[in-house]
Formats: structure tokens, C-alpha cells, sequence
């Protein structure tokens, strides 16, 4: 086993006041007679409200202080955004087609909103294959995607992303998975469970993405997690909970996945890094599923949704990690 010093570089500290927070560092305080460190610790707390109420959107965003929801359901489906200072949301130029369960990535200045359901609701949508590009200030009609779906799970930038998985309505599922070079879309591998074909929780980039949980091909809930390389899928450690349209947000390394459709809907939040998850602070707000959101593993939001019975609240949620003083206790 590696010694502190061996990971760190130093020696424990031997201290008479405490450390500055740093994530990790650990020290001896004299003075208290106490070993101590200080570790990562994340909570949710409100965000400013949605001007309008809805499920299923796409969203895009690096962090909870800047980011954008935009489409969503339901009748008929949504075509409008809004975008988010860390205090309000704002409406903007409307997506060129209203769509629901569609895909979302990239940052508030520069997004892809990818497929979806296009229609009266969900009694009888037209499966999508749009995918439009968003500059900050409008949106611009991009090459259609080779398999229109919606419910798939997405990742990456505006100039390089993933389209995971998906369902074709009004129920086949996809296991296809299809990348974005800023210019076209093109089928590379498969996912390796059926489990994610459904409303996977997506985070990462187009070499190192993951997803989280989703539906099978009867519709039933999953923990699987996959990792991808850029070039195959490689299952890794399940999540604590069963669990579809969650939102996910960080990297292949770094990530949370929060709420989704659990019986009942849940609050819970799940910390990954880069080997198992950890159930870490519950949401603040109701129970809901569908909801917009994205960030990082520190700095995350979570917008919208449907908390059953089918209320669609316009709340939001910011999530924020800070390094917390900690004594380390030998039990």
C-alpha cells in the first residue's frame, strides 16, 4: 500500500493552527491533539424558477452559473430556452422545430440540441432527427443524426458529442450510439447492456464519456454503468440505485448522477470517482424525474421535471461541492 507521502509528495503536516482548504490535505493539529483533513462535500440548495414549467428538455451548461434548458414536453412539445446567470432564468430565440426527450450538450454560448420527439405529445410524436446548433444568440439547423430517436443520453461539446442509446417511438430502444465531429454524425460502437437503451444519465467527452442506469428493452429500471474510451464500452462499478432519466453531470472520472424515475421518484444523488458511487446529498426540492441538467461533478443544476402525479414544477436546483474540515476518527 502507497504511503501519504508516496500519493502526496510530503509528509504528513505537524501544525499548531489548521490547514487552508485544500481538497485532500490532511495534518496533525498540535494544538487540538486531533489528525485532520479536509474533504469534498457537496449539497443542493434552491435556484431561481423556470419561466416555464416542463419535462424532458435539453439542457447545456460547464457549471450551475451558466447554463440553458431548452425544448421539452409536454402537448404540444416545447420550443422554447431559456438560459441561467446562477440567479434567473431568461427566455431566448426559440429551437427552429419544438422538441421533447431530445439530447443536449456543449455550454450556454455554444450548444447541440439533438433529436427528439417532435408532435402533439406523447400519443403520437415523430421520431427526430434534427439537430440544431446554438451560438448565444440563435439557433442554426445542422446534418441530421442516421437514426432519429429520443430519450438517448448525450455528452460533449458543440464540435465533438455522443448521441447514447434512445428509444424509437413508441417503444423500440436503440443500442446505437453516434458521434459528432462539427461536420457530420457517424455510428461508431454499440453499448455492451440493453440495460441503457433508455434515458440513460450521460457525462464526459467523446473519448472518455460514461452513462449510468436507464431502462431495458421491458422498461424496467438498471444500475449498469459504462465507460467509454473513444473507441468500445466497458462496464464498471453499478450505481447504489436502480434508476432511469436521472440527469448526469461531470467527466468519465468525476461525476454525480441525481433524482430519476425510482419508485418512488427520488432525491438521491450519487457521487462517482472513477471507480464506485457513493450516495452523497439528496435534492432539496420535490421528487422528480426528466428534469434539464448538467455541470460538473462541483458545480451542477437541475431544472423542471415531472413530480407525480404529473405536476410539472418550475423550480431549480444548484449543486456545489466545497473542501469541509474534517476530523479523522480511528474506529
Amino acid at each position: 500500500m502507497a504511503t501519504y507521502k508516496e500519493i502526496h509528495g510530503v509528509n504528513v503536516q505537524y501544525r499548531d493552527t489548521d490547514a487552508t482548504a485544500i481538497e485532500g490535505d490532511v495534518w496533525y493539529n498540535s494544538t487540538a491533539g486531533k489528525l485532520r483533513m479536509y474533504s469534498a462535500v457537496g449539497s443542493w440548495a434552491s435556484g431561481g424558477t423556470i419561466t416555464t414549467g416542463r419535462k424532458g428538455m435539453g439542457s447545456s451548461g460547464a457549471t450551475n452559473t451558466a447554463a440553458m434548458i431548452f425544448g421539452g414536453d409536454p402537448l404540444p412539445t416545447r420550443d422554447n430556452s431559456e438560459t441561467y446567470d446562477g440567479s434567473s432564468w431568461t427566455e431566448g430565440a426559440n429551437l427552429n422545430s419544438g422538441r421533447g426527450f431530445l439530447g443536449g450538450t456543449g455550454t450556454s454560448t455554444a450548444a447541440l440540441a439533438i433529436g427528439g420527439w417532435i408532435g402533439p405529445g406523447s400519443s403520437a410524436p415523430t421520431n427526430s432527427k434534427l439537430h440544431e446548433y446554438w451560438n448565444g444568440t440563435s439557433w442554426t439547423e445542422l446534418a441530421d443524426q442516421n437514426t432519429a430517436r429520443a430519450e438517448g443520453g448525450s455528452c460533449g461539446t458543440s464540435t465533438a458529442a455522443l448521441w447514447i442509446g434512445g428509444k424509437v417511438f413508441p417503444n423500440t430502444k436503440q443500442d446505437i450510439v453516434e458521434e459528432w465531429n462539427g461536420t457530420s454524425w457517424t455510428e461508431v460502437a454499440d453499448l455492451v447492456e440493453v440495460s441503457h437503451l433508455h434515458s440513460p444519465a450521460s457525462q464526459g467527452t467523446v473519448t472518455a464519456a460514461l452513462i449510468a442506469g436507464g431502462a431495458d428493452q421491458g422498461g424496467t429500471k438498471q444500475s449498469e454503468t459504462e465507460s467509454w474510451d473513444g473507441s468500445s464500452w466497458t462496464e464498471v462499478a453499478d450505481l447504489n440505485a436502480n434508476k432511469q432519466q436521472a440527469i448526469g453531470a461531470g467527466t468519465q472520472t468525476s461525476a454525480i448522477v441525481a433524482s430519476g424515475s425510482l419508485v418512488p421518484p427520488g432525491l438521491l444523488t450519487e457521487s462517482w470517482d472513477g471507480l464506485s458511487w457513493t450516495e452523497v446529498g439528496d435534492m432539496v426540492g420535490a421528487a422528480r424525474y426528466w428534469t434539464g441538467g448538467c455541470g460538473s461533478s462541483s458545480s451542477a443544476f437541475s431544472a423542471g421535471g415531472i413530480a407525480p402525479p404529473g405536476a410539472l414544477p418550475t423550480i431549480s436546483e444548484e449543486w456545489d461541492m466545497a473542501a469541509t474540515l474534517q476530523t479523522v476518527a480511528f474506529d
